[in-house]
């Protein structure tokens, strides 16, 4: 790889074009494959910008959703392809995007240290021998591809009937993936789920070529060591290998948040770290195993990356993970998100962003899904979520219905952000004539739904001017708290001068350490579960509070020991997220259960 970081899907429409713009660089990213509408209509906005044929697929035509992302993953890659092409052509000359390739590399890159010797030399011969090694070594960021496990929605045909297990969404999603031209990686996030986990089998490309290379390859997005290493021992029973581990913070990271039992990062990684290379023999005996079922051999050892992501804000944090736990790469997310050539944030939105501070950011229950989400207070879809209430109309039309998972009124699932959801769950409410107080809690609790499927999608249409005349233009975002200390917007190249640290834009910003702002986030989880229960705190809620409380508090001993060990910080750094730690552990010592 090029480059020490990637760039992690940003919601829906955010990163769903950023290959476009980074890829050529060298830098990889991810984009969403959820939804087949938002592809169908940037494939035809980027051919209509390259002055391209654009042949649209209609919702009628027979596997319409396999057809659409597969159409837009291979004009990705081929538009990317010739993009880098175009590059490589181009002469040394500074300025151009040739040498902005190699300038946006590591200091540490081999490839670097060749490009700043090569341009100190004088015009001659063995200057452009030199000229074309470097080409040659060149090579693209991977565009790789985000399939949320569960969120798995049944499709039915117009008359009732179920269209079967393998034309579910993240099925269709991956078999468009399977079939795509793409040599790069698919990131399953969002838990386990079996049926899609075995239908990877199913896919020549997910196993060894004859010279050992996989063209297609499985990335993990994952927030233990424990569930990682039971989902790789799933795979590589079927003679499937996980390249990559990608540890996400559980709360401080953007869109979803996957709250752990109270694990922490550092000790998470830790735990990688200590037991990778005996999970890698285990694994590989697995797979070899299971690759000879299958008539497959191969002497080549694959790879096994582990990258860690969510809350990243320094080069000092971003070189410590990379050094101290001996990561491969680092995510970083929402800070894109105020970089506009390579995410799509309408200008509305951006300014908002740049403005926000710390408690504008939250963890919500705005996600139909029922999962933790991390959301902003200024978003326009939560201003139009107000505006519904106060009109006394509570809810969104559901048009898209990629979220739908609720059977409690209807046969088949529903959203609980639709507004069809919340009038029957209000109704239901009042029928029980409950306390005012507790009415209006669970009221608040159905009403707090967003509609997602549309609002991460909203800010791609408004910055490219396709949105239609009748379309909801209320932008969601879901940025991780951690946004809240950028306040501008950045250049591409500020923003990786500032992962590598040759750049500061967090200057005599005070902002606590990625460690201790996790921890805070979790303890205020805590409190937050423990008032939701504290009526009816039975003795298994008991047990697992007294169990999350546990593990922060052993997540607390680990970092004082971690940060007394120094690894080469400023003595008043240490001193400082010590003194951060101490305030969070007497917070945490004052939690009753």
């Amino acid at each position: 790889m090029s480059h020490t970081f990637h760039i992690p899907v940003l919601g829906l429409g955010f990163s769903i074009d950023t290959p476009l713009k980074v890829a050529r660089y060298g830098i990889s990213s991810v984009m969403s494959i959820v939804d087949d509408d938002l592809v169908e209509r940037m494939r035809e906005f980027h051919y209509k910008q390259n002055n391209k044929q654009f042949t649209p697929i209609a919702k009628s035509t027979e596997d319409c959703r396999q057809k659409r992302i597969a159409a837009y993953l291979n004009m990705v890659h081929e538009m990317v392809n010739e993009q880098f092409e175009q590059l490589k052509s181009q002469p040394f000359e500074a300025g151009n995007d040739l040498c902005r390739y190699f300038e946006l590399l590591p200091e540490s890159s081999q490839l670097r240290h060749g490009y700043d010797l090569m341009m100190e030399y004088p015009d001659n011969e063995r200057k452009h021998i030199f000229e074309n090694i470097l080409r040659k070594r060149m090579t693209t960021g991977s565009i790789d591809v985000n399939i949320m496990a569960k969120v798995d929605k049944m499709n039915f045909t117009a008359e009732g009937e179920y269209t079967g297990d393998s034309n579910t969404d993240a099925m269709t999603a991956l078999k468009a993936f399977a079939e795509s031209k793409l040599e790069a990686s698919v990131v399953l996030s969002a838990g386990m789920n079996p049926r899609l986990y075995s239908h990877l089998e199913t896919f020549k490309d997910f196993f060894p070529d004859e010279c050992g290379k996989l063209k297609k390859k499985i990335i993990l997005k994952v927030s233990d060591f424990r569930s990682a290493f039971i989902q790789a021992k799933f795979l590589a029973k079927k003679g499937l290998w996980v390249s990559e581990f990608r540890v996400e913070s559980g709360l401080n990271c953007g869109g979803h948040a996957f709250a752990t039992e109270g694990y922490l990062l550092g000790p998470i990684l830790e735990e990688f770290k200590l037991k990778r290379v005996d999970m890698f023999d285990e694994l590989l005996q697995m797979y070899h195993a299971a690759l000879a079922t299958k008539a497959l051999t191969t002497d080549i050892k694959p790879l096994q990356r582990i990258s860690a992501q969510g809350g990243i804000g320094t080069a000092d944090e971003n070189n410590f993970l990379l050094e101290y736990y001996e990561l491969d790469a680092t995510g970083w997310g929402s800070p894109f998100l105020l970089v506009p050539e390579v995410t799509n944030v309408d200008d509305e939105t951006l300014k908002q962003l740049t403005n926000a501070t710390e408690d504008d950011f939250y963890l919500s229950g705005a996600s139909p899904l029922g999962i933790l989400f991390n959301n902003f207070k200024n978003s326009g879809i939560e201003k139009q979520r107000i505006s519904r209430l106060e009109r006394g109309r509570p809810g969104s039309p559901c048009t898209k219905k990629y979220l739908v998972s609720n059977t409690e009124f209807t046969e088949q699932p529903i959203c609980t952000a639709s507004r069809e959801y919340q009038n029957l769950k209000i109704k239901l409410l009042q029928l029980l004539q409950l306390p005012t107080e507790e009415y209006r809690q669970r009221e608040s609790e159905v009403t707090e739904k967003i509609c997602l499927c549309e609002g991460l999608c909203s800010a791609a249409y408004i910055k490219y001017g396709i949105s239609k005349p009748k379309e909801n233009k209320a932008v969601a975002i879901c940025p991780g708290p951690n946004l809240a200390y950028f306040s501008r917007i950045y250049s591409l190249e500020e923003m990786v001068k500032h992962i590598y640290g040759k750049l500061d834009l967090l200057d005599k910003i005070k902002r606590p350490h990625i460690f201790i702002k996790e921890l805070n986030l979790y303890i205020d989880y805590l409190q937050k579960d423990l008032q939701t229960h504290v009526k009816d705190l039975n003795d298994k809620k008991r047990k697992s509070l007294n169990n999350f409380k546990m593990q922060l508090q052993n997540g607390i001993n680990y970092y004082k020991q971690l940060f007394t060990q120094g690894h080469d910080l400023t003595s008043a750094a240490l001193q400082t997220w010590y003194d951060e730690l101490t305030v969070s552990e007497s917070k945490l010592s004052t939690i009753v259960i």
